[in-house]
């Protein structure tokens, strides 16, 4: 019998591709690529109600949770993990959850996929509750892990959604807060979903979280202003943007994100404004972190 789920069906454009060269194999990837933008862009409204739940989440003191197995959980933990260095979260506020823990980012658990009740349980470990929003992510839309924990976590009363890239059955999107499904169609090597679905996958997950924190104010104009230095590149940036933004040499810039605790928002503020650091954090602070509500519009 056939299986009826997208990721798994063959695709007649590729059952040829052990008999191309190099070259070839290459162009009928990225064809095939090239359909992925598209899926996910027909799952705009669905992206945007996702960005709405983890917006109010993260409101109201909650998370976002993914939940996954494979590479759809090693996708979820990447995003996670990219939140505090990039906007200055707490590492709490955008959790990774992927079957088999942490073993199974560097090596393949494939058999902690199958039992719902190991994710429900992990759901009770992380103590979700109705602040949080969790979203399940599995291309094939079937993993009983994943399943396992978003239903324990809509009976702990969160907010639930799920990803998937195959046709999401009724019941699912009648019961869940949100059902993303980009169908980017069977993959080039047949269940491979690391290829097109993941990228799906990746484009989604960027677009949650780079969604919420825009609508949380860390981004001002188009610059990552919550920014924490950490590193040297990060230093580099925020000094650039403190050089852009208020017309000052680097050297000044330099001083005045030293002054700020490495801080970039807090460092516009008191540029922008005169003022110290700690009233920098009051106003910002009493503005709910969003900048321009602090400084006016984004401007020279």
């Amino acid at each position: 019998m056939r299986d009826p789920r997208l990721t798994e069906q063959r695709n007649p454009a590729s059952q040829g591709i052990d008999e191309l060269d190099a070259q070839g194999i290459v162009d009928l990837i990225n064809a095939e690529d090239r359909r992925v933008a598209e899926a996910v862009g027909e799952e705009r409204v669905a992206i945007a109600r996702a960005v709405e739940l983890a917006e109010e989440a993260f409101r109201t003191g909650g998370r976002l949770i993914y939940v996954g197995a494979g590479t759809s959980g090693r996708l979820g933990v990447l995003d996670a993990a990219e939140m505090p260095p990039t906007y200055g979260t707490d590492p709490m506020m955008v959790r990774g959850v992927i079957a088999g823990g942490y073993d199974a980012l560097v090596r393949a658990q494939e058999g902690a996929e199958d039992h719902p009740a190991d994710g429900a349980v992990e759901m009770d470990r992380l103590a979700v509750g109705p602040q949080d929003f969790v979203l399940g992510i599995a291309t094939s839309g079937t993993t009983p892990y994943v399943h396992g924990a978003v239903d324990r976590a809509s009976e702990l009363g969160a907010r639930t959604g799920f990803l998937m890239c195959t046709e999401p059955p009724r019941e699912l999107v009648e019961r869940l807060d949100v059902v993303i499904a980009p169908l980017v169609g069977p993959e080039v090597i047949t269940g491979s979903t690391r290829m097109k679905a993941g990228t799906a996958t990746k484009l989604v997950l960027n677009t949650i979280t780079t969604g919420a924190m825009v609508r949380l104010g860390k981004v001002y104009g188009n610059l990552m202003v919550d920014l924490q230095v950490t590193c040297a590149k990060l230093k580099d940036r925020g000094e650039r943007i403190l050089e852009g933004m208020l017309d000052i040499e680097r050297e000044e810039a330099a001083d005045l994100l030293e002054r700020a605790g490495g801080h970039v928002k807090t460092a516009l503020v008191m540029g922008r404004l005169g003022v110290d650091a700690a009233e920098a954090r009051r106003r910002l602070g009493n503005a709910d972190g969003v900048i321009s509500r602090v400084v006016g519009g984004f401007g020279p």
